[in-house]
Order: C-alpha cells, then sequence, then structure tokens
C-alpha cells in the first residue's frame, strides 16, 4: 500500500480511562485489505473469548476499505462487535457519510473499547478524539440528537453523525445505530452495544487528501465504473423502484412470507408494491456518498395536526423491501399509512426492523396459541393488521415494563425459549429471518451465512435463477452459495455496496486496486476472500457456534417454497458440505 495512505491507522479509544492512541499497522491491511477483513482480526483480536456482549470488554469496531473516497459506490463501513441477539459474531454494514468520514479524518479502523461511567458521545476531529457529558442528550431520540450535534458541533470537511435512540439505552438486543438520516448499522444489536457503554453518539470528521499511486490511470478507471454504474439495468431499478420491486415479483412466485409464515402469499400486496409507493407516497430519492444512485426512497406521510384538523405536518420516511416484509406482508398489514406510521415509530426508537416485524409475528400467533395472554401483553391483543396495537407494543419492548416484554427485547429465540412456540419461532442462527421464502438456496444462506443475513451469499437470487432446473442436489448449493460469499467478503473489505457487484468484478477490483496502492491479482484476492470467510467463522465457533448445532426453523418446511416444501435433510446435507469446504477438518 501506498506510504503516505492515512488507511493503516487504527484509532484505539478507551471509554473507561476517557484515554485515545493511533497505531500504525501497513501489514494488517496488505494482508486483509480494509472493511470485513481487517474488522474480523482486530475483533479476535480486541474481544476476550467468552466475553458478555454487553460488558466493557466487548468492543465496537468500525473499518472501511481502500476504495472508499476514490470510487463510486464504495461508501459503506463496516462494524464488527459481539452481538447480543445471537451471542457470537456480530457485523453490521451502514452506509450515508460514515466511510468517508472516517477515511478523511485519518483511519482505516476505529477500535472503542469499555465504559463510561456517565452519558457520553465522541468528536473525532483529525487527530483528536473528545470526550463530551452526553446527559443532556440521553433519553433523546435519534432525530432530535442529530438534529442537536449537527448545532453543537462544527467539524470541517466531510462529517457523519452516529447515533442511538432509546431502544439502545435500554439494550433491546436488536437496537440499531442511526447514521445521517435514513441509514441504519441494522441487524444484530450494535445499538444495545453502543447502550451498555453509555455511548449516545459519535461525531467524525475530516478533510485529508487521499492519496492514488497512477493519478492519469485512476482517471481512466474511475470513468469506466461509472459509466458502468450509471449504464446498468440492474442499478437502474434500484433508482427507479428500489427494492420494494421484489414486493410484487416474490408474491407472484409465491415466495413472499406473510404472517409469520404460515403464507407465502398476500392478499393485499397491491397497496404494497413498490409500484403503488412510487405512485402515491414517493417523495424524493436520495444516495449515500458518491454514489449516482439514489436508491434511498422516501416516502412522504402528510397527516394533519392534531389541534389544527386542516393543517398537514409531513414526515420522510426511508423504505424498502425488507421494511415491507418485515411490518407489511409478515404482520398482514396493508395499510401502507399505517405501515409507516408503525416505521416511523421504530425508526424513532432505534430498533432494528426486520427483527421487530418477526417478533411481533411470533407474539401474535403465539397469542393465537394461547401461549401468551393479555396479562403478558398488558391488555394488548395482538391481531394481524393491527397496526395500532404492534405501536404500543413496541414501546412496551422499549420500556420492557414486564418479563414478557423483557423477552421480546431479547428475540424471537429467547422468546419462544420462555413461553413455547419454536416450531413458528422463525430465527436462524438466532437472528430474525429475512423477508424471503424462495426456497433451498434463501434458507441456507439464513444458517450459513456469517452474519445469517440474506445479503451474505444471496441465495435467494440463486433460487430464481436455478428455479425448474432438474438434477438440483446439496452439493449444487453448497458450492454456489460458498463461492458467492467469498466474492462478497472482498467487497465488504474494499468497502463496496453490495448493489455494485455486478460492475466490480475480481478483474475490475484488481485494477482499481492498483491505483489505491495495492499489487492483487485475481486469484489472490479469491484466496483472501475465503481467508476472510474462515476468519469469521472461527471467531464464531470460539464463541460457542457449531454448524452442526443450527436450528431449523419448522414454520419453513411446513409452508410451501417455489420449491414445493423444502426438506430438513437436504438442507443439513448442504450445510456440512458447505462447512467441509470452507473449513476442511476444522472445527470438528
Amino acid at each position: 500500500m501506498l506510504r503516505d495512505d492515512p488507511l493503516s491507522n487504527i484509532l484505539y479509544i478507551d471509554l473507561s480511562s476517557r484515554n485515545f492512541w493511533i497505531k500504525h499497522r501497513p501489514k494488517l491491511f496488505e494482508r486483509y485489505i480494509g472493511g470485513a477483513g481487517v474488522g474480523s482480526i482486530l475483533l479476535q483480536e480486541e474481544c476476550p473469548q467468552g466475553a458478555g456482549p454487553l460488558s466493557p470488554e466487548n468492543p465496537i469496531i468500525f473499518a472501511v476499505g481502500p476504495l472508499v473516497g476514490l470510487f463510486p459506490m464504495a461508501s459503506k463501513t463496516v462494524a464488527f462487535f459481539k452481538s447480543p441477539l445471537t451471542g457470537e459474531l456480530g457485523e453490521s454494514h451502514a452506509g450515508g457519510r460514515s466511510a468517508t468520514s472516517i477515511r478523511m479524518a485519518g483511519y482505516g479502523a476505529i477500535v472503542i473499547k469499555g465504559r463510561s461511567k456517565i452519558p457520553i458521545y465522541l468528536v473525532i476531529e483529525g487527530n483528536r478524539v473528545y470526550f463530551k457529558d452526553g446527559r443532556g442528550i440521553w433519553g433523546m431520540s435519534s432525530a432530535d440528537v442529530a438534529r442537536v450535534l449537527r448545532e453543537r458541533e462544527g467539524g470541517a470537511g466531510i462529517r457523519t453523525i452516529m447515533r442511538i435512540g432509546v431502544g439502545g439505552e435500554k439494550m433491546v438486543h436488536y437496537a440499531c445505530v442511526i447514521t445521517e438520516t435514513y441509514r441504519h448499522f441494522g441487524r444484530l444489536g450494535l445499538g444495545a452495544v453502543f447502550g451498555s457503554k453509555n455511548l449516545k453518539a459519535i461525531v467524525i470528521s475530516g478533510k485529508r487528501n487521499l492519496p492514488v499511486a497512477d493519478k492519469k490511470n485512476y482517471r481512466n478507471i474511475y470513468d469506466e465504473i461509472f459509466k458502468k454504474v450509471i449504464s446498468s439495468p440492474s442499478l437502474k431499478k434500484y433508482h427507479d423502484l428500489g427494492t420494494s420491486l421484489n414486493i410484487s415479483i416474490l408474491n407472484k412466485i409465491k415466495a413472499l412470507p406473510t404472517c409469520n409464515l404460515k403464507s407465502s402469499t398476500f392478499k393485499g400486496v397491491e397497496r404494497l408494491s413498490g409500484e403503488y409507493l412510487a405512485e402515491n407516497f414517493l417523495g424524493r430519492r436520495v444516495s449515500c456518498i458518491h454514489c449516482p444512485i439514489a436508491c434511498i426512497h422516501l416516502a412522504a406521510l402528510r397527516e394533519p395536526y392534531e389541534d389544527e384538523p386542516y393543517f398537514y405536518k409531513t414526515t420522510f420516511i426511508s423504505y424498502d423491501y425488507e421494511l415491507l416484509y418485515a411490518l407489511g406482508s409478515m404482520l398482514g398489514i396493508d395499510d401502507p399509512n399505517g405501515l409507516l406510521k408503525l416505521l416511523n415509530e421504530i425508526e424513532a426508537l432505534g430498533l432494528d426492523a426486520i427483527s421487530t416485524g418477526v417478533i411481533l409475528a411470533w407474539a401474535t400467533e403465539a397469542y393465537e396459541h394461547n401461549l401468551i395472554t393479555k396479562k403478558e401483553t398488558l391488555g394488548m391483543v395482538p391481531k394481524w393488521g393491527d397496526y395500532q396495537t404492534y405501536m404500543a407494543m413496541v414501546r412496551h419492548i422499549v420500556s420492557q415494563e414486564n418479563h414478557f416484554y423483557n423477552a421480546l427485547a431479547r428475540g424471537v429465540a429467547f422468546s419462544s425459549s420462555m413461553y413455547g412456540g419454536r416450531e413458528f419461532a422463525l430465527a436462524f442462527g438466532k437472528n430474525e429471518m429475512p423477508g424471503y421464502h424462495t426456497g433451498y438456496g434463501s434458507h441456507l444462506t439464513f444458517l450459513t451465512g456469517a452474519r445469517h443475513s440474506h445479503l451474505d451469499s444471496g441465495g435467494h437470487n440463486l433460487d430464481r435463477e436455478v428455479l425448474g432446473k432438474e438434477g438440483l442436489n446439496p452439493r449444487f448449493f453448497a458450492e454456489r452459495l460458498l463461492k458467492e460469499e467469498c466474492y462478497r467478503q472482498i467487497l465488504s473489505s474494499l468497502i463496496i455496496c453490495f448493489f455494485g457487484r455486478k460492475v466490480y468484478t475480481y478483474e475490475v477490483i484488481s485494477r482499481a486496486l492498483k491505483v489505491a496502492g495495492f499489487d492483487f491479482d485475481v486469484d489472490q484476492l479469491m484466496k483472501i476472500g475465503k481467508e476472510i470467510l474462515r476468519q469469521k467463522y472461527l471467531f464464531k465457533m470460539r464463541e460457542g457456534f457449531s454448524f452442526e448445532g443450527l436450528s431449523i426453523p419448522r414454520r419453513i418446511l411446513e409452508t410451501p417454497s417455489p420449491f414445493g416444501l423444502l426438506k430438513e435433510g437436504f438442507l443439513r446435507e448442504a450445510i456440512l458440505l458447505y462447512k467441509k469446504m470452507l473449513l476442511g477438518g476444522r472445527g470438528e
């Protein structure tokens, strides 16, 4: 890598002692590139084996990559931590301005350790760190925190504001961290880790120049990538309708999880579709920094003021497919106004919307089976489609006024272990189910992906690619998913938005990295991707994960997918083949 590249600088912050220091570690970045590669190694170094996810020993690690700030769509930050929800690897990605802010502040990674005695927020300006009293903003919504800190803190150059809502303060195990206005470190509970450290927010700003090895070649490669991005049909659809276009597509092929996956089609799908929302609610589109796609779709929700019925307030609410699934079809809600109000409530409290929707769906079915009563719900009667009751329940989850809501705050796997209903609890590796019931590929992705996320190996795309083909077997799925997962480790080490995967091929990545001072050919990149994934699984297994111990939700075997009824034996065989191809004899 280039000698004057600040990427190899790692900022360490100790909240307990209010101290900070910088280490220069070029060899770490030369071996693991950045982002997910470097972050996974730092997690192993900084997180003691068996550390409690909500203990001071659990680190928060942010890492970026060598293409951030240099090329389009290389605009994400990856966070690593031990997950309160699963008890093992926590990994979350967010767009916005955070990656560029960290890079221009002069760092490739930030490691935050310890616990503050009082609520605080951090201000990172270049090579200085300020520990500021956060008691005045503790208890505020994420939006109010952002407003206050924008007014209070200056910051030269590119700036980001990461913060939690009350859900994170109360350490709900799937609380998220919000960055900018519409981007999140969602899934797996980073917000709860912030809360456990009394850390309300982080403001990062920087204005450094980023070096390149060959300015002429840099411009040529940049122009080539930019033209591919703006002319790609696969990226144009993300601008036009966004991922919400999947609502109609998945419903048509009977792959849309509905009412806790009791069905895979939804009668009210028309008013949840991307087409309907674009026509009736779309207010504007926005983009992450250094990205021309503008895939973030904002619905404009107009509501009358309670005491002034002829005056309206307009709230802009970000929506995408996963949110429409989790808070729409999964809960039987076909009223877009109600769905947007529920989503806005979850946003204000700072919770992961996917986990929240799946947990509310489980609670609704648990109530139907008399596993819980009004005593547990504090008088609430959860019913499919009743968004107002769900809004009230979300507030109870955050306040945790009784044992039941405390259990819901710890996720669907924990709740079902306490109250029953495991057979319809949709958790994969203790992480709530993403919105795809497309077949073997999707569920194998949830089970084998290091984050248990649909974004890991993209199995739902593989399902749609091979639907109707003969001779598919467990080895086919294991090989294809592992190959894709290894490739995505490279993307998340650079760190490039997964939407750009058809533009950033291995060959393009190799050429772009040369401009940034890294010399990797395609074969080397493929080997590094597999090694990064292997390192993640070494941490997971160190903290108790096992492929053999994975629980396969019974409901996914009972509700027909586009492949028909899925067979547990097929899934188990594919899981063990995946493990063998990744780890060989390790971890036996």
